[in-house]
Formats: C-alpha cells, structure tokens, sequence
C-alpha cells in the first residue's frame, strides 16, 4: 500500500512567537526531580536577564521541591539542546541564545531527587 505524504500544511502556528506579546516561550527543566508533571514554559520577555529567569519564574516553580533550598548555584551545570551549555547571568536571554520554545535543562550535583530517589 503506498502512502502520500502532505508537504504543505496550511494551518497557522497557534503558538508562534507573534501570538505571546511580546514574549517567548522557554521550557525549563530540572534532571532528576520529576516530583513535577511536566517541563515547566514560561512566556518571558526577549530581555529578561537570566538571573531574573532563576529568582522569578524558576523559583516559584521549582520551590515546592525539598532540594530547591539546597542548590547551589555555582555548581549547576547546564544543557541546551541536549549540550553542555553556560549561560552568563546578567545577559539577557536573547543574548544567551535562547529563542521562542528553545529547552533549557539544569543540573544540580549531589541533589539526587527526592529524599535521594532519582526518579
């Protein structure tokens, strides 16, 4: 049975970049701490610092996890599309090279999940 391919859609985005106000989505995630449904998105300003992204967004998202007290900053590594990455804190997002629904993932040494359990 042969299969036709459609090589054109002609449905809009609904989650373009024009459709966010001025913002971008960027998904967040944290290796080893799936206490959480999903990978958090945050529409975000094109110039929020990065640092801003970590005391805001990321805080009031990832806090509720027991660990979130113990991270230290300085040992987190992180991962953009699946690669070794380093962000530079006082540079804007755009200015680290994130783009509308670009992936971010950190890493936090020694913090094993919950009570240990990496899960």
């Amino acid at each position: 049975m042969s299969v036709a391919a459609i090589s054109e859609y002609k449905i809009p985005s609904r989650d373009s970049v024009d459709k966010f106000h001025g913002n971008k989505l960027i998904y967040v995630g944290w290796d080893k701490h799936l206490m959480f449904y999903g990978t958090p998105t945050f529409p975000l300003p094109f110039a929020m610092k990065f640092s801003d992204l970590i005391a805001g967004p990321m805080t009031q998202a990832f806090s509720p996890h027991p660990d979130f007290e113990k991270i230290d900053w300085s040992k987190v590594t992180w991962l953009k599309d699946n690669k070794p990455w380093t962000p530079d804190f006082e540079k804007s997002l755009t200015d680290n090279g994130l783009d509308h629904k670009d992936c971010i993932r950190f890493q936090t040494p020694g913090l094993d999940g919950m009570f240990g359990i990496n899960f």
